[in-house]
């Protein structure tokens, strides 16, 4: 009804910093209908943030939550922001770890209790892989709804049976494909900026973490380099492992040759410099970046460890992690894609349904379904 409040949605998020889950949230906050909902977030108080501004400019509010690992006080700060303002929508974005907020949602009273999982694991994780399947049946206990970015996703947190029948929301990781589609004059300017005109440009958009698995992508560059040396590595990105990918870099003496950007709030501009994509994570949910690159028509080179929904264009490849840098390496250097066709691929992307201004009226429809 004209004139009515915005519902108002809980998101909440461990760490609000550069990640995926992150840019996911975002792209639909800023193309969400914000006269009929409006996003407010729950986050750890020690996140880097660098959307507060943009969030507070959008009309959302934000609440610091003390560290999660102070069981008791998260549960306490997060239940007390939700009684106080009476959330009817707490979406959460912490996958295996969504059990604690939605207890304190439950106990909060809060109608609709969102389960969302954006991720899978690997035994390379350690702890943190025995904790995910530890806490993985715990999340069913509080949630009211279930959420997954992809169906891999959802298999795994929810399993197989309760996506084929239609149990889990996906809420695809669809982003601006304006934004992203390939633009040649940006391509010339970012290339020139960066010194990579006339070079074949491997590139990556990743935090450095153990998933991303950046130490066997810099060996891959390396066979990549010895068969072509006009070629460089972009790694777009920070994170805990970054310092000893450098390290490694150096070791093999390719640190000429290879870029450690940072982190970037504008990885729409580093596609353009790149000519081909390569992502050997040890597993991933469904990664936000895979959809980035293709919208600009890069060949992209991924692990099998990524579920093939993320393949839109015939230039997609996937190649196990057993096989040896030295073929990730060849595939890689088969990436060719003319200007014409990078220009097109936007549109095979949208067809597939992400785009995100039909996402995310897709999900306000959700939203408003949930409360009537």
């Amino acid at each position: 009804m004209a004139g009515c409040m915005p519902i108002r949605i809980l998101q909440v998020v461990n760490h609000m910093d550069y990640g995926g889950v992150e840019a996911v949230i975002m792209n639909y906050y800023r193309h969400m209908d914000r006269q009929k909902v409006q996003f407010d977030f729950a986050i750890s108080e020690d996140s880097l943030f660098p959307q507060r501004e943009e969030i507070q400019s959008l009309g959302g509010t934000i609440y610091l939550l003390p560290k999660i690992v102070h069981l008791k006080k998260y549960l306490s700060a997060l239940k007390k922001v939700i009684q106080k303002n009476q959330y009817q929508i707490v979406h959460c974005h912490m996958s295996s770890l969504n059990v604690i907020p939605l207890y304190a949602a439950y106990q909060g009273k809060a109608k609709v209790r969102i389960c969302h999982n954006h991720t899978v694991t690997h035994k390379k994780e350690g702890i943190r892989a025995v904790l995910k399947y530890m806490l993985r049946p715990c999340c069913k206990w509080f949630a009211t709804d279930y959420f997954a970015c992809g169906k891999y996703a959802g298999q795994w947190m929810f399993g197989r049976n309760c996506v084929n029948h239609g149990g889990v929301y996906q809420m695809r990781n669809a982003v601006e494909v304006e934004r992203f589609c390939y633009n040649a004059d940006t391509r010339e300017k970012i290339r020139q900026k960066l010194g990579l005109c006339g070079k074949f440009v491997v590139g990556h958009v990743g935090r450095f973490v153990t998933p991303k698995n950046h130490a066997f992508l810099v060996d891959i560059f390396r066979e990549v380099y010895q068969k072509n040396t006009n070629a460089r590595l972009l790694l777009a990105g920070e994170g805990e492992l970054m310092e000893k990918t450098k390290e490694k870099v150096k070791k093999l003496g390719l640190w000429n040759v290879v870029i450690f950007y940072g982190n970037s709030d504008d990885t729409a501009s580093l596609y353009q410099a790149m000519d081909v994509f390569c992502l050997p994570s040890l597993f991933e949910g469904f990664p936000v970046v895979l959809v980035e690159a293709q919208v600009n028509g890069l060949p992209v080179v991924v692990s099998a460890k990524v579920s093939d929904e993320a393949k839109f264009l015939d230039s997609y490849d996937s190649l196990s992690l057993k096989e040896t840098p030295g073929e990730w390496a060849r595939r890689i250097l088969l990436g060719n894609c003319k200007e014409e066709q990078r220009k097109q691929a936007y549109q095979k992307v949208a067809r597939a349904g992400y785009s995100i201004g039909e996402e995310a009226k897709r999900l306000l429809a959700f939203y408003q379904s949930q409360i009537m």
